[in-house]
């Protein structure tokens, strides 16, 4: 914890101007920055802070927290000082984030993956496409308010001979569950139960008796 709060405070005087939060939660080092100062802040961290490897870039979705609905997360190791950080990028819906690509070269197809899930594109991106999803994928998989079902779906038609896409048709409607375990609360759930109930019953002193 030591090292983190001197790297903290490392990064306040050198950076101070740039980061708009900085918190230590749990041994976890966590700062926030705007978009127009993602590429500085790495660059720093990156060199003055020895941060070499991206593990992870990803994206957040806070459907309820807007203007700012999303966050691009990035998280950075040092194995000289054996420490880890967390950036976070608050970004709304329709703006963009710089790409880093150029800063670290593993992000490239992590901001991929980020644009396919979620729709929040990186400027100056190498070559910005969908990497997981089908070409012609409506929508983004990982929004919260993305449907379950998705849009389309696709399949090989045997009379034309290819792949088409159409939309989502359910062969059977939803079931409805009420979250109620088996185990607690519902009598006769499973075969067998009512055996337990005939023991229970037995143990009171009640053959005939039933909880």
């Amino acid at each position: 914890m030591s090292d983190l709060n001197a790297l903290s405070e490392k990064l306040s005087g050198a950076l101070a101007a740039l980061i708009a939060e900085s918190q230590i939660v749990r041994g976890e080092f966590t700062i926030t920055v705007e978009p127009q100062n993602l590429l500085s802040v790495l660059g720093w961290l990156q060199w003055q802070g020895e941060f070499k490897i991206l593990v992870d870039l990803c994206g957040v979705d806070w459907p309820s927290r807007l203007p700012k609905r999303f966050d691009v997360v990035y998280h950075l190791l040092s194995l000289t000082n054996n420490q880890r950080i967390r950036v976070k990028v608050p970004v709304g819906e329709g703006e963009a984030v710089p790409s880093c690509v150029r800063v670290y070269p593993a992000a490239n197809w992590f901001e991929r993956e980020t644009f396919d899930m979620y729709g929040i594109a990186f400027d100056e991106h190498p070559d910005l496409r969908r990497i997981l999803t089908d070409y012609g994928f409506s929508g983004y998989p990982l929004r919260k308010d993305f449907p379950l079902t998705g849009y389309v779906e696709l399949r090989y038609d045997e009379e034309l001979k290819r792949v088409v896409y159409q939309p989502v048709q359910l062969v059977q409607e939803f079931r409805d569950f009420d979250f109620m375990s088996p185990w607690e609360g519902a009598p006769h759930i499973l075969p067998g139960d009512e055996k337990a109930a005939m023991a229970a019953g037995a143990t009171s002193g009640d053959p005939g008796k039933k909880p």
